[in-house]
């Protein structure tokens, strides 16, 4: 029989992740070691902590892209290192970006879309921005040729998103918002010319209302404005707020006018990262014409390698998320983007219709003829023994997000709001009415110990 000497040093040499120091011990979180570590581990690790993160396919509260195709996972690849910024190192990089503005300004009816001026920008709330900028320097030029003072400068809005409000406070404007009432969630042109004066750079109707996904009636209001400046001599330009319905309009809704068809629009801002089906980092905002944006607006540097014009509110960029706007533009196409937003909208009319069927909700919005997706409220009179807040928080523990909040200036109205976005099928929406139905059988079981309605400000007791 053989002998068999013990080698002591046989498994010194053994390598696993999960039995290195680093890993059976707490990791640094607020300090930075000494010591290095390998980059396989540490990877690892903090993906194990993005797993407690919610699954982004199950979260209907976002409005931005959470899926996106193999192809645009290595275009990013491709572009980590460019900065789009630097116009003169990367020169393919900015005719891409100049791309891209063409074909929106084509998409969103520009008289002149092979002459027309717009550029990209971290998202739509920076592109809202500028385009509020360029409202506020046309409208002071304007006053300084009159002779008139230019101090109290206001703008006209329905509710908007917070961005608006960073905007009038960081740049001293006035907020002139229309408030949500009983019976009325949007801007009416009627309540936009009661808040319109000489010192007015702007209205802005929003196309997709965060709050409720509901268009505002852009032309209307375009009309509306008409009619006041020929009863007073304002001539008040728009803005449209197009984060998400500029991507979803042109395709879906073809025959609504709210674009550069109006001549009263002078500026449009969209999410690429939203319905324009791009990773997050990207918004636009096209101008109509030249004219629109004031020279002092425009930064022209040189430090770079090339002199460049500048009008942003940050500098070094990455470049991948325009390469792949484009992308998507070529990849999807019109009718790519028609199919895609369609089946999106038709699931939000599914689940509308399936969530009206319990007969304990008002429907706000049906997900026709807007973004696609579905908002609705508990009837004012219901006896159920939860509220919207409780019916997210059971929902969440099957993994769904879903938005539940109560609307500006109306505290006593919670609604809950589902968002469809491209990736999400029939059997996922069939999947999320189950345990939407389930979850409302268990508080028909189980209700709340205590509940505190917020809609209605009830307590209830079990």
């Amino acid at each position: 029989m053989s002998l068999h000497h013990v080698n002591t040093n046989k498994y010194k040499g053994y390598y696993d992740p999960y039995a290195l120091a680093v890993a059976t011990k707490e990791i640094a979180k607020y300090t930075i070691n000494e010591e290095s570590n390998k980059p396989e581990v540490i990877r690892d690790l903090i993906i194990d902590e993005l797993l407690l993160d919610g699954n982004a396919k199950q979260n209907l509260a976002t409005f931005c892209q959470t899926d996106l195709d193999k192809e645009i996972h290595t275009l990013m690849d491709k572009c980590i290192d460019k900065n789009m910024i630097d116009k003169d190192e990367y020169p393919q990089t900015a005719e891409i970006e100049s791309r891209c503005v063409h074909i929106l300004a084509d998409l969103w009816n520009s008289p002149e879309s092979g002459d027309t001026i717009g550029c990209s920008t971290t998202g739509s709330s920076e592109a809202a921005m500028l385009g509020g900028l360029a409202l506020k320097w046309r409208w002071r030029e304007m006053r300084k040729k009159q002779g008139k003072p230019s101090d109290r400068p206001n703008l006209v809005t329905g509710p908007v998103q917070i961005c608006w409000h960073k905007f009038a406070l960081y740049f001293d404007i006035e907020l002139r918002e229309v408030p949500m009432e009983h019976g009325r969630f949007i801007m009416t042109p009627e309540e936009a010319i009661k808040r319109c004066d000489e010192n007015t750079i702007g209205v802005v109707p929003t196309l997709g209302v965060t709050f409720t996904l509901q268009y505002e009636d852009v032309k209307g209001i375009s009309d509306a404005l008409d009619k006041f400046q020929k009863e007073t001599g304002y001539d008040i330009p728009i803005h449209v707020d197009a984060a998400s319905g500029g991507f979803v309009a042109p395709f879906l809704q073809p025959e609504l006018v709210w674009d550069f068809r109006l001549p009263r629009v002078k500026s449009i801002n969209g999410s690429g990262h939203k319905f324009g089906l791009s990773p997050l980092g990207v918004g636009w905002v096209v101008w109509r014409g030249k004219n629109d944006i004031h020279k002092d607006l425009v930064f022209n540097v040189n430090y770079l390698g090339g002199n460049m014009p500048t009008f942003s509110l940050n500098f070094s960029r990455p470049g991948g998320q325009i390469v792949c706007q484009y992308y998507n533009f070529l990849r999807h196409g019109r009718s790519g983007y028609r199919a895609v937003h369609q089946a999106c909208l038709d699931h939000g009319i599914f689940i509308a219709s399936e969530v009206k069927k319990h007969g304990i909700f008002d429907i706000v919005y049906d997900g026709r003829g807007a973004l696609p997706g579905a908002c609705w409220m508990l009837k004012k009179n219901s006896k159920v023994k939860f509220n919207l807040f409780d019916l997210s928080d059971r929902m969440r523990n099957r993994g769904w997000q879903i938005a539940s909040y109560s609307l500006p200036k109306l505290p006593d109205i919670v609604v809950q709001r589902v968002l469809i976005r491209h990736g999400f099928s029939r059997d996922m929406a069939m999947l999320l009415i189950e345990d939407f139905n389930r979850s409302i059988e268990y508080f028909e079981k189980h209700p709340m110990i205590e509940s505190i309605s917020k809609e209605e400000g009830q307590s209830f007791h079990h």
